[in-house]
């Protein structure tokens, strides 16, 4: 009777609390939802707010963007300086507006640098490659080796062309024959390479054979009429026209002369062109390869 008595009491108590906790727990649901419309309306407000400042912060950076762009116009600086420095403050700016909006949804300041602490060192782990490409393109901006418009060689693999734009990771290089080459900065950085530009003539060295038996004097004036009537070569700059060596098959005639460094290569292809008419038309004979053979006969 004793146990039954227990167990019976048992579990009334067990199914009052049950019917108190039930109850509990119905009232937090009931003032859960009514306090949802309250919960909703302030986050929405919030939400709004930072809609607001997302659009207004937009427009005034557009704003300092361009007044900046401006300032580095008028100073005359490189165009991919005020390329480098526009997007700089693009994303320098935006970041300080998020931050802001995440201290406003209630993240703390202390925690959101940690994040972005942790955040920067695992990014700066997974791409090593293209900070080193930023921080070339950085040295490139800074100590401009060559500006757009430039032509440059590169020693590391032998890529060459006009630069149409120096980026942040990349330089785009656009070749004789119109192809476009993507250089990592990286690279170009860490690399010896050549501005065929950085001088505003260049000097012409060509050469061409003639055959043993031609009139040297004659070939040389041939070749300084040619030069003489062609606007492109700068007077004011010495001309030299030399025997260069004597090879196999003919005598070597070497020419230096200085034209504008966006000039070369058309001048340098029409020159020879000219060249070789020229020649034919007076007799000059341009050698080939060959080899003379004596035999000497014993009695």
């Amino acid at each position: 009777m004793t146990d039954t008595g227990v167990s019976a009491n048992t579990i009334i108590e067990a199914a009052e609390s049950g019917k108190e906790e039930m109850v509990e727990s119905i009232g937090m649901v009931q003032q859960f939802l009514n306090e949802l419309p309250e919960k909703f309306f302030r986050f929405g407000a919030k939400l709004l707010f930072a809609i607001v400042v997302l659009f207004i912060a937009s427009k005034v950076i557009k704003l300092i963007r361009r007044l900046v762009k401006k300032s580095l116009i008028r100073a005359k600086a490189d165009i991919s300086i005020r390329n480098f420095l526009d997007s700089l403050i693009r994303v320098v700016l935006y970041a300080l507006v998020l931050i802001y909006l995440a201290t406003y949804f209630g993240v703390e300041s202390a925690s959101l640098i940690a994040l972005l602490g942790s955040a920067g060192v695992a990014v700066a782990l997974a791409l090593q490659g293209s900070l080193s490409n930023l921080t070339g393109g950085i040295l490139l901006l800074i100590l401009k080796p060559f500006r757009i418009g430039d032509y440059i060689k590169e020693d590391s693999k032998g890529n060459e062309g006009t630069v149409t734009e120096i980026g942040l990771f990349y330089t785009k290089l656009l070749t004789i024959d119109e192809k476009t080459v993507i250089l990592p900065n990286g690279s170009l950085a860490n690399t010896s390479l050549t501005n065929n530009n950085a001088a505003t003539t260049r000097t012409l060295v060509q050469f061409f054979d003639i055959s043993y038996d031609a009139d040297i004097k004659k070939a040389k004036e041939l070749i300084k009429e040619i030069l003489a009537k062609d606007e492109r070569v700068i007077k004011e700059k010495p001309l030299k026209i030399y025997v260069d060596s004597l090879e196999a098959s003919g005598v070597r005639i070497g020419v230096r002369a200085q034209v504008k460094s966006g000039e070369l290569f058309d001048f340098k292809w029409d020159f020879i062109e000219r060249v070789k008419a020229v020649f034919e038309e007076n007799g000059i004979e341009i050698p080939y390869n060959q080899l003379d053979v004596h035999i000497k006969r014993e009695d």
